[in-house]
């Protein structure tokens, strides 16, 4: 998605395209872009998130077996 956005970027610069339907070029760039990084935090969160519960996993775990 954010190479799609840049090769537009690029190519809005270079004058070869001006409009994407009834939206700027730039508009739809920065759209798309956003979308991008918007599905990189996400990513990140989600995996932060999977992280945090493995690492109480393990911590209980080691309890338990201390517990025996």
């Amino acid at each position: 998605m954010m190479a799609v956005a840049g090769l537009l970027a690029v190519a809005a610069r270079r004058g070869m395209i001006g409009d994407l339907g009834p939206f700027p070029v730039v508009a739809v760039a920065l759209f798309v872009g956003m979308i991008g990084v918007m599905l990189v935090f996400t990513d990140l969160m989600v995996r932060g998130l999977y992280a945090q519960i493995d690492a109480a996993k393990r911590r209980d775990a080691d309890e338990n077996a201390t517990r025996e």
